[in-house]
């Protein structure tokens, strides 16, 4: 009994290792199978993929901003800037002593009194008086006169009468020394009231142009002596302004051929001038006309002084305030005119007088021949064809041939 059991148990670790072994054999084939069909499988998509398609980037041109530019007539524009200045500036002065009586009401800063009105009066009633006893020497003198003629007739008649046919020989016969003196004294009358005459015309004090008063003046009842001032005044028919100009400037206008004809031109015939000042809240313009050179040349800068005169500044509109002394202005004056050229912003020159334009959507660089060159442009009077697209933006990365776009912000600049 006990042999058997032994026997039997040691059979059976045997047989389950043998079951074992056929799983594993199984699940390998399994697992072998599994990858050649993935094998499989890959081998086809390889061998049936389409080859990957190579697209290229689009490049654009690059976009640059340009000017169209025409050639043609373009006149030459002085530009420079000033102060405006009153053109007739006077102190008003007393030629008398005396008390103000009368001071006229807009006899203070800013007032305007018209032409040929009372300023002041100074107290006549003296200068008055001097006239009287100017006028009662000359009636004494002219008595004087009277008597002297008379006595000297007389005397002729007289001398007629004793002796018929000779005449008096002796001008004392005739009393004409005394007739000399007489009429001497007559003419000093006649000159001693129109003194005391033109005294009394001068307590009135006027001026013979509208004017402006500036800064303090006299007052009512202050006793002035001979020679103090009373006012300062302004004409206001004009201001001008004084422009000091480069000689290569002046060479564009045509001041000088005509310097001599200057003042008496009418405005018609004056050279017109562009005067604008930023004042009063906004730009405004006023006609000016170029009334003369200083005739000569600055010595501390060189420059040529011109004075633009500018007729009737007080005049107001509803648009458009007075001009007023001292206000800053811009001042253009045309010039010469030159027959073919072209404007050029000076962002568009560069270095060298070279000009970059766009030709058949490409990029040219052009040597160009510059005559003047202003605030704004420059003027090119050779180099350029008639109608061109100049290049006025930045030009960094950009060669020459090199196919650009233009940029649709495309426009003409302002006239200069």
């Amino acid at each position: 009994m006990t042999n058997k059991t032994t026997s039997t148990g040691g059979c059976e670790p045997w047989a389950d290792g043998g079951a074992s072994s056929q799983r594993n054999g199984r699940h390998g084939l399994l697992f072998a199978f599994v990858v050649a069909v993935g094998l499989f499988a890959l081998a086809v998509l390889v061998l049936l993929r389409r080859p990957v398609e190579q697209i290229e980037p689009e490049v654009s041109p690059p976009v640059v901003e340009v000017c169209r530019l025409l050639a043609g007539e373009t006149p030459m524009v002085v530009q420079s800037s000033g102060a405006v200045r009153p053109g007739i500036e006077v102190d008003v002065v007393s030629e008398l002593a005396g008390r103000v009586v009368f001071a006229h009401s807009e006899l203070k800063a800013g007032g305007v009194i018209r032409a040929n009105e009372r300023i002041v009066q100074i107290d006549p009633r003296e200068y008055e008086l001097g006239v009287r006893q100017a006028r009662a020497a000359l009636a004494e003198a002219q008595a004087s006169l009277d008597v002297e003629v008379a006595e000297a007739e007389a005397e002729r008649r007289q001398w007629a009468q004793l002796s018929r046919e000779t005449e008096p020989d002796l001008p004392l016969a005739l009393r004409e020394p005394r007739i000399r003196r007489a009429r001497a004294v007559l003419e000093s009358a006649n000159a001693q009231l129109a003194a005391a005459e033109l005294k009394l015309e001068r307590t009135t004090i006027s001026l013979p142009f509208d004017a402006m008063i500036a800064g303090d003046a006299v007052d009512l009842g202050q006793y002035v002596a001979i020679g103090q001032r009373l006012a300062t005044a302004w004409g206001i028919d004009a201001f001008e302004v004084e422009l000091l100009l480069d000689g290569d400037d002046v060479a564009w206008l045509e001041l000088f051929p005509a310097s001599d004809a200057l003042a008496g031109r009418s405005d018609g015939d004056r050279i017109l001038a562009d005067v604008r000042a930023d004042f009063a809240g906004g730009v405004h313009t006023w006609t000016g006309y170029v009334a003369r050179t200083i005739g000569q040349v600055d010595l501390a800068s060189r420059l040529v002084p011109v004075v633009v005169e500018i007729p009737r500044p007080l005049e107001a509109s509803a648009d458009r305030p007075p001009l007023l002394p001292g206000v800053f202005v811009e001042v253009r004056i045309p010039g010469k005119t030159l027959n073919r050229a072209t404007a050029v912003p000076l962002a568009a020159v560069r270095r060298g007088n070279r000009v970059w334009i766009v030709e058949d959507d490409r990029m040219v660089v052009r040597p160009v021949e510059i005559v003047r060159t202003d605030a704004a442009y420059a003027y090119v009077t050779s180099g350029l064809p008639d109608e061109v697209l100049v290049v006025a933006g930045p030009i960094a990365g950009l060669t020459e041939g090199m196919a650009v776009c233009i940029s649709e912000a495309v426009g003409e600049p302002s006239a200069p």
